[in-house]
């Protein structure tokens, strides 16, 4: 059975920081493709970052490239998101997701509001 389970949103001002979690269990971060998407208020879900196996080589979407960085606690079994220069247009309900032989699995979300 996977599980993902994020944590980690909240309020904070524009320019600030956040660190997301997703623990995973049912799945082998440092094996098994992991991403993050987010969907903004109005809008579709969209792709964040993601990370494919054991390849360390991270994908960033063009909106958070430079900004974000995905990391992994193997020993863990955690996925992170660290969230720098946050933007209002940043506010939207994070999710972790991962594709296991052929099914996508998804976790419940973590709000993220970025507003002073």
């Amino acid at each position: 059975q996977v599980q993902l389970v994020e944590s980690g949103g909240g309020l904070v001002q524009p320019g600030g920081t956040l660190r997301l979690a997703c623990s995973a269990s049912g799945v082998a971060i440092s094996r098994d493709a992991m991403g993050w998407h987010r969907q903004l208020p109005g809008k579709e879900r969209q792709w964040v970052a993601s990370v494919f196996g054991s390849d360390s080589t991270r994908f960033y979407g063009d909106s958070v490239k430079g900004r974000f960085t995905l990391s992994r606690d193997n020993a863990k079994n955690t996925m992170y998101l660290q969230m720098n220069g946050l933007k209002p247009e940043d506010t939207g309900v994070y999710y972790c997701k991962t594709v296991l032989r052929g099914q996508e699995y998804w976790g419940q979300g973590t709000q993220v509001t970025v507003s002073s």
